[in-house]
């Protein structure tokens, strides 16, 4: 049984990440847990130093979360019916990246699934603070879905690697397991600078090989000067209907997603993103 970590906040970005969850996962036997964390708009020392018991305020916004909650879960039994999933809820006063890791850390989720936005998600901004903090500290298998974005088979996945990993079983299962479900054929993708392979980047795109050797594959060797325009003219060329990216220290996801500002990002991604820690 695969175990779901579901991030919710109630806006519709969040049940629209929900609802993707749900169809790519209605063939398989999953636990899904809903994860809504709360912090008082007035949050404050004193009121830290009071607790939220004493002064009757996190009651109230408790109460009004898990009305919330329940009209979530019965909105999913309603509309997304189905056997095979298990759900649970939790409303939580607690930061949503500090509950994630304790969650993911104690229970061992196979992916955390959440929208790339929150409620105040700006038009602007690719991914909200939360989404590129949740890439940078929780050590699961992240899966992003785009505001709007409608569910679609993934059956052409972009692999973009610069083979500078050694990768293992558990870098590859989350990626693997999504392709077998769906015979989907997995794009690895190398943005070559002008330099050739060095003999370690040779073993690991050797490694991938013998990895996807039970589903389709094709290795692509492309020339550009920049990854993020890469990625874009490859999701023009196919049809692309997930990226999936390796998050290892000192590789182009570090330099893309955390040494730039977010409103810098330059490719504009329409397809849900699934984001494999190195180190799991």
């Amino acid at each position: 049984m695969k175990k779901i970590l579901l991030p919710t906040d109630f806006s519709d970005n969040s049940w629209n990440a929900i609802k993707y969850a749900l169809q790519l996962l209605k063939d398989e036997d999953c636990s899904f847990t809903i994860l809504h964390t709360y912090t008082p708009i007035i949050y404050q020392v004193e009121f830290v130093l009071i607790g939220p018991a004493q002064n009757g305020l996190g009651d109230a916004i408790r109460d009004v979360a898990e009305g919330k909650m329940k009209a979530l879960l019965d909105r999913i039994d309603t509309e997304f019916p189905n056997s095979k999933h298990q759900f649970e809820g939790h409303c939580i006063f607690s930061t949503l990246i500090t509950e994630i890791k304790e969650l993911t850390e104690k229970k061992q989720f196979d992916y955390v699934i959440m929208g790339t936005k929150g409620a105040t998600g700006a038009k602007e901004v690719l991914f909200g603070s939360n989404t590129v903090q949740v890439f940078k500290h929780v050590k699961c298998p992240i899966l992003a879905i785009p505001d709007d974005f409608e569910f679609e088979r993934p059956l052409e996945i972009l692999f973009p690697s610069d083979y500078e990993v050694t990768f293992t079983e558990s870098h590859i299962k989350p990626l693997l397991d999504i392709a077998k479900a769906y015979n989907s054929r997995i794009n690895v993708m190398h943005v070559s600078f002008g330099y050739e392979l060095t003999d370690t980047q040779k073993k690991n795109r050797d490694l991938l090989e013998i990895y996807f050797g039970s589903v389709a594959h094709l290795f692509h060797d492309m020339r550009h000067e920049n990854l993020t325009d890469a990625i874009d003219e490859f999701q023009l060329k196919a049809r692309v209907n997930l990226l999936v990216m390796l998050n290892n220290k000192h590789s182009f996801f570090e330099n893309l997603f955390f040494k730039s500002t977010l409103n810098q990002i330059g490719f504009h991604l329409n397809i849900p993103f699934l984001v494999i820690p190195s180190q799991l």
